[in-house]
């Protein structure tokens, strides 16, 4: 073993060794602690796959549009239904934390958006969040980017308004939101209160007339129908016209002469082991993802709790609730939420008035940092992306150039945008969603692959352009 390696070696043992310190001394202070010590170790498990795999979901849509190569977007929708087969065994034990999204064409418009800011920015929200890790300097660029829309977005008001239909002012007005609420002054609490909330939600397993509980709802309406054969059909388009033609190719090279059912189902399934680390990573990614929400259940049941802003009250620490008595406690991988309340906290400290709207004052709160469990999730999800990265030599400090921290802050900014018009990330609004039998989810996925096309066609222009510019110069 050399000195670089055993240098890797131990600066991943330290990273386990501090969540491993920060998670028993959490638990010493007190019980509750335990909550957030449960989220710190499921982000640090999702880190550790994200990075294994190279998990991202702008690297899935780009690849496909750009190259065609459909190994990652492979990848993702084998985690999908394993987190939907897993999932959906939680919620028929009556243990699931998940809730339904409102059902809209807004979803597909918010998909657009942020897959264009994702391929902008060369990583989705939770891909940057594992790059971060392996020490990509426009990773992190796009994180602050992100966090700084949401937290500048959520109380956006002033020439925004005008944009805001009578209707949607009227609706939002008429809810009766708390007085510290203004719901009628700022744009995305008029879009939520005034739009969102009046949208239907809509399961699966609630369109064949069955309870999202019920085991004939979890498994046939939300697993098989609203995951399975949805997958399923995706994964044979792209078989068709990304996978099909190189597998042919090479069939004929050992001769064969004419293709049966029997070899389309034999490339059909190459093509689903086409990348052994992706398909693992996507395994443990799907199963961590649906044990988490059944730890957390548990945990709340054990506590006595439906949300962690109730151990805060006990512990004096109510300080960043939200008028309900809440902070955001999703109870499963989510991303961008966390990341805007870190960015909402600082600009708290510098006098910004930021919990009189729907997104920080009603629903999320903004809690210290150093209690904000889902904000651990993130940290611990960048830390166990550090370690595998380390220990897999993939570990550099990338200092971004000039035209890379443009695409990465112009790309963070979208996201954040779309993330708040979605309600959630390529995680919360699609992932996890999806993988629910949440109707919307399918809708914002659509919307970000068309998103991503559109960014990619646009790069390729953009790219086409530059160099146009540059043979120019060169002649003269």
């Amino acid at each position: 073993m050399d000195n670089g390696e055993r240098k890797r070696q131990l600066w991943a043992l330290g990273i386990l060794g501090f969540f491993g310190v920060l998670s028993i001394g959490a638990y010493a202070v007190n019980e509750y602690f335990l909550y957030i010590a449960v989220y710190i170790w499921f982000g640090f498990i999702y880190g550790m796959c994200l990075q294994y795999g190279r998990f991202c979901f702008s690297s899935a849509f780009r690849d496909l549009f750009a190259v065609g190569v459909p190994r990652m977007f492979v990848g993702i929708m084998i985690a999908t239904v394993l987190f939907a087969a897993v999932g959906a065994f939680v919620s028929a034990t009556g243990m699931s934390t998940f809730h339904a999204a409102p059902t809209s064409l807004h979803a597909v418009v918010a998909g657009i958006v942020f897959g264009v800011g994702m391929v902008f920015a060369g990583g989705c929200a939770s891909g940057s969040l594992y790059k971060t890790g392996e020490g990509n300097g426009s990773a992190l660029l796009v994180v602050l980017s992100l966090s700084t829309t949401i937290a500048l977005f959520a109380p956006a008001g002033g020439f925004l308004n005008k944009l805001v239909p009578q209707s949607w002012h009227e609706s939002a007005v008429a809810k009766g939101l708390p007085e510290t609420i203004n719901a009628g002054d700022g744009w995305l609490d008029q879009y939520l209160a005034g739009f969102i909330w009046d949208q239907p939600i809509i399961t699966y397993a609630g369109m064949f007339g069955l309870s999202d509980q019920s085991v004939a709802g979890a498994f046939f309406g939300n697993l098989l129908v609203g995951v399975i054969i949805p997958a399923a059909i995706l994964l044979v388009i792209v078989y068709i016209f990304w996978s099909r033609r190189s597998y042919i190719n090479k069939q004929k090279k050992q001769g064969l002469t004419r293709m049966t059912f029997k070899n389309e189902a034999a490339g059909y399934w190459t093509m689903i082991l086409a990348s052994k680390r992706t398909a693992i990573a996507g395994l443990i990614l799907g199963i961590a993802a649906g044990l988490q929400m059944f730890v957390i259940q548990g945990l709340r049941i054990k506590f006595g709790a439906k949300n962690v802003g109730t151990l805060f009250e006990r512990l004096g620490y109510d300080s960043g609730l939200s008028v309900n008595g809440t902070v955001f406690d999703p109870g499963y991988w989510y991303v961008t939420t966390q990341e805007g309340q870190w960015m909402g906290w600082v600009f708290g400290k510098f006098g910004a008035e930021n919990m009189d709207n729907i997104y920080f004052g009603f629903a999320n709160g903004i809690p210290n940092p150093l209690i904000n469990a889902p904000g651990w999730m993130s940290i611990a999800l960048i830390g166990g992306a550090a370690v595998m990265a380390l220990l897999h030599n993939e570990f550099k400090f990338k200092k971004p150039t000039l035209e890379l921290a443009t695409w990465a802050i112009i790309g963070g900014i979208l996201m954040g945008i779309g993330s708040r018009l979605g309600l959630g990330c390529n995680v919360g609004a699609f992932f996890v969603r999806v993988s629910q039998g949440d109707a919307s989810g399918w809708l914002f996925g659509l919307g970000m692959i068309a998103g991503a096309y559109i960014g990619v066609k646009f790069f390729n222009w953009w790219t086409a352009r530059k160099m146009e510019k540059e043979f120019a110069g060169a002649e003269i």
